[in-house]
């Protein structure tokens, strides 16, 4: 049967994670609200109030949850990292206080998966510890996401290999001790089989940040998503992850959790514009009138409600059946969350906006933020377009019937079908 509650222990654990973000992160929202200083391990704060947070977390058995016991983690299920990320989705700083900021959560997944037991005791131990910042770099300036269209590659030369090439977007790599990095290292086979993931120090000559890029609300020449050329870039044979050719396959396996859990987090999100659409409308009067009291203001705000709870069930089915089938059995699950998240919470924005005035798309409130964090939804971990084919060629594989003239539903065939059943019944 179709169980909807949720077991003492886990309420408790959430019901607290909930106050902690509450009362102790929330403050951090407010002061720091910069992707530069969550990434940025040197930074004062870290040390000074974000490390007690993060013991706190792991005293209550919270911390890294996605992980694997023996990894540090409490090898929580998708489902139960949807409850809980519902409550991080709400703060900027939680992830990294709860031990599962992106993009380091899905490195360490990738190194904990396919990395050699030298190539964890460098890089996984210290980033299982939050002490370091990672970056993941994939995405190229032409092309994007694609990558049958990238153009760096990795050339082996003696017991080395040799990386040349551009990234694009490249998130926390100004912080980086560390990247993992897409390149061609066979031009001559499918991309499914050319491409390799590397280990790449950040201090590693050859590197250069070409430009600071970031969100659209960020002076130009700021922001965490840089823009990164690798020259001459030498690393030892050893640099390489799992086997050559198997970057496409290791990238599947990243992405596919990534995806779920930025809808996991959009879903806190969502509840967030919801809570301020009803602050907003109690407490606000115009023309004399209660904004609660006006028809279209409780209409926007039962569709919000509505829309969230639609989503939030989708985000938990498509957990719920990673949890049973695994992600390649939840492929059409998650891509439909991907296509859903930047819709679902660009309406949530906008409505929370509109209904702010003024104040809502300005710089008083983090509404604009989160707008631009709707739009970049929609083609952070591949374009919803992709999605989209992704969800018609599973629903489509099985359609195709060449005896079939008519459709299923055509009304006189499905007559002629089913007389035969009733010759038996007299008067008929």
């Amino acid at each position: 049967m179709i169980d909807f509650s949720v077991p003492e222990n886990i309420a408790a654990d959430l019901a607290w994670a909930d106050d902690f973000v509450r009362e102790h992160v929330a403050p951090l929202d407010a002061t720091f609200a910069d992707e530069n200083v969550i990434y940025d391990k040197t930074h004062p704060v870290h040390e000074g109030y974000l490390r007690p947070l993060q013991q706190q977390v792991k005293d209550r058995g919270l911390w890294a949850t996605h992980l694997s016991p023996e990894l540090g983690g409490q090898g929580y299920g998708q489902v139960r990292l949807a409850l809980l990320n519902e409550i991080l989705g709400r703060s900027l700083f939680a992830p990294s206080v709860f031990g599962c900021q992106a993009p380091d959560s899905g490195n360490i997944e990738i190194l904990a998966g396919f990395g050699t037991p030298e190539q964890q005791d460098r890089f996984l131990t210290p980033l299982l510890d939050g002490r370091i910042s990672s970056a993941f770099a994939m995405t190229e300036p032409q092309g994007g996401a694609d990558p049958s269209l990238f153009t760096t590659t990795a050339v082996p030369d003696g017991d080395e290999w040799v990386i040349n090439g551009e990234k694009w977007f490249i998130s926390s790599a100004s912080h980086a001790a560390f990247f993992i990095l897409m390149a061609i290292t066979d031009p001559d086979v499918p991309v499914h089989r050319g491409a390799s993931m590397f280990l790449v120090p950040g201090d590693t000559l050859g590197i250069e940040i070409v430009r600071r890029s970031g969100m659209g609300i960020e002076a130009h020449g700021e922001g965490n998503h840089p823009y990164v050329r690798f020259t001459d870039v030498r690393l030892p044979a050893d640099a390489l992850m799992g086997e050559a050719g198997a970057g496409f396959t290791i990238a599947q396996e990243r992405l596919a959790g990534g995806r779920l859990h930025h809808a996991m987090r959009t879903v806190g999100a969502l509840g967030r514009c919801l809570d301020m659409m009803v602050e907003r409308a109690a407490n606000r009067t115009t023309r004399g009138r209660s904004l609660a009291d006006n028809p279209i203001t409780r209409q926007k705000i039962a569709e919000a409600w509505v829309e969230l709870t639609q989503f939030r069930l989708q985000v938990l089915h498509a957990a719920w059946t990673m949890d049973r089938h695994g992600a390649a059995g939840a492929r059409t699950e998650i891509a439909g969350v991907k296509v859903a998240t930047p819709g679902v919470y660009q309406r949530a924005v906008l409505r929370t906006m509109h209904l702010h005035g003024a104040l809502g798309v300005s710089n008083e409130m983090p509404l604009v933020r989160m707008l631009i964090s709707s739009v970049a939804l929609g083609v952070a971990d591949g374009p919803t377009e992709v999605h989209q084919a992704t969800i018609a060629r599973a629903l489509l594989r099985d359609a195709h019937d060449p005896e079939r003239h008519w459709p299923s539903e055509h009304l006189p065939t499905r007559r002629d079908a089913a007389r035969h059943l009733f010759t038996s019944i007299e008067g008929i």
